[in-house]
């Protein structure tokens, strides 16, 4: 991406803007650089509400804040403390949407965007989405939720006008577009873009896709996406995560992975370093497992079935990706 694109991730503030702007679906928001300006604002806001810090954070730097106190919290973390660096000297407060997240990949040359399949992440560090927020500890694609009728409104209401404006914005840009989702009341709304692949979202869904990757990445490039199409597996995939003992907080490397030979589905190695002919942990989310199905279930007891078999001291993974989504 040229920096125009870059900022579309970069600033919070300034992809709401951009969103506002061309009538992307969103949700209310106000950006601040005084705190003082942003406390006020406070008062007309109901709760739950979310306050992000709008520069790059490495995925945690959305708050939501159930009442006043903890939105205090939030800003004098963001703004006074520095806890993300620069990246809070400007926050965007934005109503809360209650609903299901969707994340959709997609790629583009900006003469044409082209979305990948669906998927579902899962974020928190605890099981039924409690905790800590993570960058992901598992995903499943297709999303359930993202059926016919949500598809067609995320073209209409996301994805067309974000086309539209790319273009009037004159953005010279190949490559790809991560659209962050959120499905509430019926409708979909954009909660953020990213302009790479997701992490864990691309470990699931390429996997899924049958033509060739990398010629779709050379289309792209040559900014020749015009006539090209995307066909996907009819499959389910599962991705879990393992994690070390103590993420997303304080953890500790150099552990030995074991069994890794044992695996019999794809392993995706993240905070992984090789010494000594050994594999050591060395990263808070230290490798992925992934799995195809011929449906959900399948997938993810496959996944589980390999990830019960690698161990190293303190290893950490949630037991429950996918099944929240099973009977949908």
């Amino acid at each position: 991406p040229d920096k125009k694109a870059a900022m579309l991730e970069g600033s919070k503030a300034f992809a709401k803007d951009f969103m506002q702007k061309y009538g992307i679906k969103t949700a209310k928001y106000k950006s601040f650089t005084d705190k003082e300006e942003a406390i006020k604002f406070l008062a007309e806001m109901s709760y739950p509400l979310v306050i992000k810090a709008s520069g790059l954070a490495a995925g945690k730097g959305v708050v939501i804040c159930q009442n006043e106190a903890e939105a205090l919290t939030a800003l004098d973390d963001m703004m006074t403390n520095k806890i993300f660096s620069n990246a809070g000297d400007t926050v965007v407060i934005e109503e809360f949407l209650d609903g299901v997240e969707i994340s959709l990949l997609s790629i583009t040359d900006t003469n044409k965007i082209i979305p990948f399949i669906s998927a579902k992440d899962h974020k928190k560090i605890g099981e039924k989405e409690t905790g800590l927020n993570t960058g992901g500890m598992g995903v499943i694609a297709p999303n359930p939720y993202y059926t016919k009728e949500i598809e067609e409104k995320f073209m209409k209401n996301i994805l067309e006008p974000t086309l539209k404006g790319l273009q009037e914005e004159r953005v010279k840009f190949a490559g790809i577009i991560f659209f962050g989702l959120m499905l509430a009341k019926g409708e979909v709304y954009l909660l953020e873009y990213n302009m790479r692949m997701g992490d864990p979202e691309t470990q699931a869904v390429l996997p899924l896709m049958e033509d060739d990757f990398l010629e779709i990445l050379e289309k792209a490039m040559n900014f020749d996406l015009n006539e090209t199409k995307i066909s996907w597996k009819n499959k389910s995939s599962c991705c879990v995560v393992l994690a070390s003992g103590g993420y997303p907080k304080e953890y500790k490397k150099n552990y030995e992975i074991k069994n890794l030979n044992k695996v019999e589905n794809e392993i995706f190695f993240a905070g992984v370093k090789a010494e000594k002919n050994k594999f050591l942990t060395n990263g808070g989310r230290v490798l992925n497992v992934v799995a195809l199905g011929e449906n959900l279930d399948e997938a993810i007891s496959k996944a589980y079935a390999d990830i019960e078999k690698i161990s190293f001291t303190h290893a950490y993974y949630r037991k429950d990706i996918g099944t929240l989504y099973r009977k949908i």
